[in-house]
């Protein structure tokens, strides 16, 4: 592909995933307009986005599941890019921010804020972040010895998140029952609430990481041929590992700000894109994030219609399905190591 004086070379496989990942987002986009308990077909879907529409269908589709249905693709791709980022950073399948206690510390900091009476989306996206940051900070002081080890990084992860893990319940616990009822919804992970003031909040917010996410590609694929060759190529390893885990925690965040915790989408994400594209090592931010939205946004789809006449939060959907996952990527590194 050539512009001007820049020309990159595209894989055809890569290509051809990627285009076929960005119809199969856009195809579930439209399915999460039209169906539900007022089904709408698909000319009025488009329809309802154009001036003097029938009210019914704008307000159904505009207002109220449009927010949500383009929430799934845009989280998910924050997600996926988050995954991407830490496996590549640990060198590690099983490095994700929902294994190494991110997730979990994000939602801790929402906890607080709810417990200390602050509600919208700018106090939970806050303490989601602090909580994120935090949390990755105390890994990454634990896990530090002589240099920034995946595996050590990753032990000492699972440790965290099963302590705040039981930090939570704790909170959740000794709370009145109001901040309690909100705080389990929360837990489970759920895209109901969201509505365009959160999804533009957090999408703008996505895109000022997005911006930074080719450099971060360009350092961790430095770092992934081992920290002296990446100091011999200019790349410092600590400062650009300190703001792979930074970026990584802000992309996360923002989506446990909205939706609370949703697990194994950053974990899945990277290895399947890895596995559909060209199989061969190395961070791949764009596939990760297509298959990221793929992902969220059929599970939600599942969430909302799988079961007759009940939604469930697609927090437990990405849990069962993601469990599965996990066992099978536990087991092959078993058989690695």
């Amino acid at each position: 592909m050539r512009l001007g004086r820049y020309s990159r070379s595209l894989p055809i496989r890569d290509t051809v995933v990627a285009l076929i990942a960005v119809v199969v987002v856009l195809a579930l986009v439209v399915v999460a307009l039209s169906v539900g308990e007022r089904t709408i077909p698909l000319g009025r879907v488009l329809g309802a986005f154009a001036p003097g529409a029938d009210r019914v269908d704008a307000m159904v589709v505009v207002e109220w599941r449009a927010p949500r249905a383009l929430a799934a693709a845009v989280f998910g791709a924050c997600l996926g890019v988050s995954g991407a980022l830490f496996q590549s950073l640990t060198r590690n399948a099983l490095g994700s921010p929902d294994i190494i206690g991110l997730n979990t510390g994000a939602f801790t900091g929402v906890l607080v804020a709810i417990s200390l009476g602050c509600t919208g989306y700018a106090a939970f996206a806050t303490g989601a972040l602090t909580g994120g940051v935090l949390t990755a900070a105390l890994v990454y002081l634990l896990a530090y010895s002589a240099g920034l080890q995946g595996f050590r990084l990753i032990i000492v992860g699972i440790a965290i998140s099963a302590f705040l893990g039981s930090v939570n319940t704790w909170i959740i616990v000794k709370s009145d029952l109001d901040v309690a009822l909100r705080a389990a919804v929360w837990g489970a992970g759920s895209l109901n609430g969201v509505r365009w003031p959160q999804l533009i909040g957090a999408g703008a917010s996505a895109l000022v990481l997005a911006s930074m996410v080719p450099w971060l590609t360009r350092v961790v694929r430095q770092l992934e041929l081992g920290d002296e060759s990446a100091q011999v190529r200019g790349v410092r390893p600590e400062p650009g590992k300190a703001a792979v885990v930074l970026v990584g925690v802000a992309l996360t965040s923002l989506v446990t700000a909205v939706t609370g915790p949703i697990s194994f989408i950053a974990l899945s994400a990277p290895q399947i894109a890895r596995r559909l594209r060209t199989r061969s090592g190395g961070v791949d931010p764009v596939g990760s994030a297509l298959t990221g939205a793929v992902l969220l946004s059929a599970a939600d789809l599942l969430a909302q219609h799988a079961l007759p006449m009940t939604s469930v939060p697609v927090g437990a959907v990405t849990v069962c399905l993601g469990g599965a996952y996990l066992i099978y990527l536990l087991l092959r590194e078993n058989e690695r190591s």
